[in-house]
């Protein structure tokens, strides 16, 4: 059983997960907190337990810049995109992780990264246009059934209703790359275009 925690652990402990890891302020206080519960707190030289301040530990941390919820959640709220994850999707595992109101609203996708991630999802996923030809013949239960099994998907990914609804009734994957095209020309990003197409 490995010993109680003292002060210098804790912050041996919260080097190096911050080394290891990339995480938020709130993500290091719980993982600090998770720490002190399995393995409980040393005493001193006069026999009381320490009373370490986990809040002003983090915020050195924070201070020194081996911790940026910033720069966290721009790298996750990119990684998602790049993976096909919408922007609800994105802003649930920001949530998740700790990152404040604030910073989760300004790296929220706007509306042409959301379109390329929904674009990409569908790609990946062989969906819509992207799909088998000749699924649209046939059993029109089979058809219904497979489609709404494809609106799920998307919006389990965190995808909008709208852009699901657009992009399984394209008829060409070139019609999905004119409407990505359009939100980025609308957002002055055509960079964001060659970057994914």
């Amino acid at each position: 059983m490995k010993p109680p925690l003292g002060e210098a652990n804790l912050r041996d402990l919260a080097l190096h997960y911050a080394a290891r890891f990339a995480t938020t302020g709130a993500r290091l206080e719980a993982y600090l907190v998770r720490k002190i519960r399995e393995r409980g707190l040393a005493q001193d030289d006069d026999g009381r337990t320490i009373d370490p301040d986990i809040r002003a530990l983090v915020a050195r941390l924070v201070e020194l810049g081996y911790v940026d919820d910033d720069a966290y959640a721009r790298s996750r709220a990119r990684d998602l995109g790049a993976r096909g994850y919408g922007a609800r999707r994105v802003e649930e595992t920001l949530r998740h992780a700790g990152v404040a109101e604030p910073l989760r609203q300004a790296h929220a996708p706007g509306e042409a990264a959301s379109r390329q991630a929904a674009a990409l999802m569908a790609r990946k996923r062989r969906l819509g246009p992207y799909g088998v030809s000749g699924l649209g013949k046939g059993d029109p239960l089979a058809i219904r059934k497979a489609r709404e099994k494809a609106v799920a998907a998307m919006l389990r990914a965190g995808h909008q209703y709208e852009h699901a609804r657009y992009i399984l009734a394209a008829q060409r994957p070139e019609d999905v790359e004119q409407w990505v095209g359009e939100a980025f020309e609308d957002s002055g990003d055509e960079e964001g275009i060659k970057d994914q197409w």
